[in-house]
């Protein structure tokens, strides 16, 4: 499974694609933590917030 992290801030967005939930959610957390907004989108188009981050390392 992949999954896709976007990260907006100001006029900025960043794009990340990972195999690895651990990887996906480890980058999200930094860049979230330095106030960015963060989503996490999985292969089924299920997005997540930083608040259901967990949700994706018990899969």
């Amino acid at each position: 499974m992949s999954y896709r992290m976007i990260a907006e801030r100001d006029n900025e967005k960043v794009k990340v694609e990972r195999q690895s939930s651990l990887v996906i959610v480890a980058k999200a957390r930094v860049f979230a933590s330095a106030g960015w907004q963060v989503v996490i989108t999985d292969d089924g188009g299920k997005s997540y917030a930083p608040a259901e981050f967990d949700q994706l390392l018990a899969a």
